[in-house]
């Protein structure tokens, strides 16, 4: 008999943008239910999130540590079933590890870690407990990114040979973090973002998508990376040259200093008989291109589309779906396969569609790749 998942969340306390965002995308389908919290390394601060969520006192803690012991303690019909980390990047390895030793499932918050050590020890822990782990990678959860993946799959578009993906943003095109806008202050900070700035933070979500649609690995890049504003402390921007696995080429910029711009991610990829455009600012529709005929426009919602496309849309034709509900398909499959794993059932491979601790690691090692290519003249490097 089915079940709510119950869920804690690590971070995500008052004022915190992202922190509701999982909070909303977690609840839009009604399978997971948020028990409890640590929502902030001060407790007070958590205890007054805890009091805007209405949850039980007793179940808000005033550490990630505390809450794994208590949760750990209380009947298995009662404790939460999975952790949802929702931290800065320093703050995502430790927490982590700890739930998995404990046996609790995570969905965590992209980059994976601080760096690549963690995020293998991390897979290395998955792999030994079983446990399911999903990265809020949000943008494969589209429909039309299912489907766009789907059709590179099924070989329509013919060998794949060329991917242009761009991620541009222009928030931090002046030194915000002067301002103590905590956004801007952690992710330009090393000590909690890692090695890198825009490309730990958008980067990998171009990455991500590229190597989500096209199934194929990024092998090798040569990459410009710059500081653009003025005592920053992290990258900006960067500009990559990418090789994959079955010869095919690509370009990846990422920039967080494109004036103007908001959360532009757009791919193009081309085969030998055609190929697709897909934009995150207009989500639902996907322009297919081909040599000997025109253009079609593939719009989420209608009967064309893929099953599993379909199995990630909730509204019919013309209702947008958009971020908030592309965030849900990663909540909404990561709970459907642990509910498959507590009934002892195998899960539906749509059910396993979400990213996992083994894309995280993938993006570490791009980050690993880009940096050091960057510090050496934009010279060829693999990705590990």
């Amino acid at each position: 008999m089915g079940r709510k998942i119950r869920l804690g969340m690590i971070g995500g306390g008052q004022g915190a943008f992202i922190g509701a965002v999982h909070r909303i995308a977690a609840a839009i389908d009604g399978q997971i239910e948020l028990v409890c919290g640590a929502f902030s390394s001060n407790p007070e601060k958590s205890k007054l999130t805890g009091e805007e969520l209405f949850l039980d006192p007793d179940r808000v803690y005033g550490s990630f540590k505390e809450m794994i012991e208590k949760e750990t303690a209380l009947p298995e019909d009662v404790r939460m079933d999975a952790v949802s980390i929702v931290t800065p990047n320093h703050v995502h390895f430790e927490p982590a590890k700890l739930a998995l030793e404990n046996g609790f499932h995570v969905i965590c918050d992209k980059p994976l870690s601080f760096n690549t050590d963690e995020a293998i020890e991390l897979e290395k822990l998955v792999e030994k407990t079983g446990l399911v782990f999903a990265l809020t990678h949000t943008y494969t959860g589209y429909p039309m990114v299912k489907q766009a993946r789907e059709m590179v799959k099924s070989g329509v578009f013919g060998k794949i040979r060329k991917v242009v993906v761009e991620y541009p943003q222009g928030w931090l095109s002046t030194p915000l973090e002067k301002t103590g806008q905590t956004q801007a202050s952690w992710r330009t900070d090393p000590s909690k973002s890692g090695k890198a700035g825009s490309v730990g933070d958008i980067g990998t979500h171009a990455e991500n998508l590229a190597e989500t649609i096209t199934g194929l690995k990024i092998t090798e890049l040569s990459a410009d990376v710059s500081i653009f504003v003025e005592g920053r402390l992290l990258d900006d921007d960067a500009n990559v040259l990418l090789r994959f696995e079955n010869g095919a080429k690509g370009i990846l910029h990422c920039s967080q200093i494109s004036a103007g711009e908001e959360n532009d991610l757009n791919i193009r990829v081309y085969g030998e008989k055609g190929g697709l455009e897909w934009r995150q600012l207009d989500p639902n529709t996907m322009l297919v291109k081909w040599l000997d005929k025109p253009t079609e426009v593939y719009r989420t919602g209608l009967g064309y589309m893929s099953d599993i496309a379909g199995a990630n849309t909730r509204t019919p034709a013309g209702h947008p779906e958009g971020y908030l509900e592309a965030f849900a398909n990663i909540y909404k499959n990561f709970a459907a396969t642990i509910l498959a794993k507590v009934e002892g059932k195998d899960p539906d491979p749509v059910q396993l569609d979400f990213p996992t601790v083994s894309d995280g690691v993938r993006g570490m090692k791009f980050i690993d790749a880009v940096i050091s290519s960057g510090k050496n003249n934009a010279a060829w490097t693999k990705v590990d």
